[in-house]
């Protein structure tokens, strides 16, 4: 007898449909899939139809499930699913050993390629002379120090998902990387081939430093006036982490002192900033609308990992993605 399964999600389609493409289908043939999409909007009309479903399969805009809800669905068993941070809702799903996967691998791999473009971009001395371009208008736009990417250091805050992807995709090219990581053994650290250094160092020798920090009340704040002040004449701060661990007025005291620098950040607190932050005035600080993540035709990349993960489950076989209390307390 197939396993009976239901989707749940509530988000719009418009960066892309997860479970598109076929998706749909395949986890139709694997399993005796509910006919509708479930949310919390409408899980009252279906709660009496759910009390035999044994899987979920869900992305952005599944619930927070409560007693309730898992009172009208007894036979809940896994919950796939196919995305990123799974903090919002995994709590009582792992409290009732209901197993659950997460994409979260998956869902690093744009943010790491996109970090890798901007670091590589940052060693041209691009986004700085682009800059000077626009004032001088003549090639000495480009009459600064230029390592280019060739035996450069480029510093990692966070070797977690995405810092360990983006030190992967680092290693294509002759890079120095140095990171900072309480968590990392020295074993990682050499299996990376990363040299692990202070979080002071990583800024004073870096010229390009990279924030994967994971989102943790520990973290709020650790980035203050004293690294900013620290870093390389030219130096880039890149930051996909979270806005929240920018002292963000330390950064754009910095910033604003020394035209050099070029903050690239893809997150802010809040987000977007404040119509009238000083963030929008600075020629060097380059905002982006949190933009790092899985869009477009790359969202049913998720849908194939929980897939995989759903057919090691039925089998019986290790999962790779599942989502324990260990792993949900390093999750950024």
């Amino acid at each position: 007898m197939r396993t009976k399964s239901a989707f749940f999600y509530d988000y719009p389609q418009s960066d892309g449909d997860v479970f598109g493409n076929g998706r749909r289908d395949r986890i139709g043939d694997l399993t005796d899939l509910y006919p509708h999409v479930v949310t919390i909007g409408n899980f009252d009309d279906h709660a009496g139809s759910l009390s035999h479903i044994e899987v979920i399969f869900g992305t952005w805009g599944i619930p927070c499930f409560t007693d309730y809800h898992f009172s009208c669905m007894p036979n809940l068993k896994a919950v796939f699913y196919a995305a990123g941070n799974v903090k919002a809702f995994a709590e009582p799903l792992i409290q009732r050993n209901i197993v659950l996967v997460s994409a979260w691998d998956i869902n690093a791999i744009p943010v790491a390629e996109m970090c890798l473009s901007q670091i590589l971009l940052s060693l041209r001395g691009y986004f700085r002379a682009t800059r000077r371009y626009r004032s001088l208008k003549t090639g000495e736009a480009k009459s600064f120090a230029r390592s280019g990417v060739f035996g450069e250091t480029v510093g990692l805050i966070g070797l977690g998902k995405i810092g360990v992807r983006l030190r992967r995709l680092l290693a294509n090219h002759p890079i120095k990387v140095i990171a900072y990581d309480p968590f990392l053994s020295p074993e990682r650290a050499q299996e990376l081939d990363v040299e692990l250094v202070s979080l002071s160092q990583v800024f004073e020798r870096s010229l390009v430093i990279s924030n994967h920090t994971p989102d943790l009340d520990s973290t709020q704040g650790i980035l203050t006036a004293t690294h900013f002040e620290a870093m390389r004449d030219g130096a880039t701060f890149i930051n996909s982490g979270r806005g929240a661990q920018v002292v963000e007025e330390d950064l754009i005291r910095v910033m604003s002192a020394r035209p050099d620098l070029t903050a690239l950040l893809d997150v802010t607190s809040p987000e977007p900033p404040p119509d009238d932050s000083v963030y929008w005035e600075l020629s060097n600080v380059i905002i982006s609308p949190h933009i790092g993540g899985t869009i477009g035709d790359e969202v049913v990349r998720l849908a194939d990992c929980v897939i995989e993960e759903y057919e090691r489950w039925i089998t019986g076989s290790p999962l790779k993605y599942r989502v324990t209390s260990e792993v949900l307390a390093t999750m950024g």
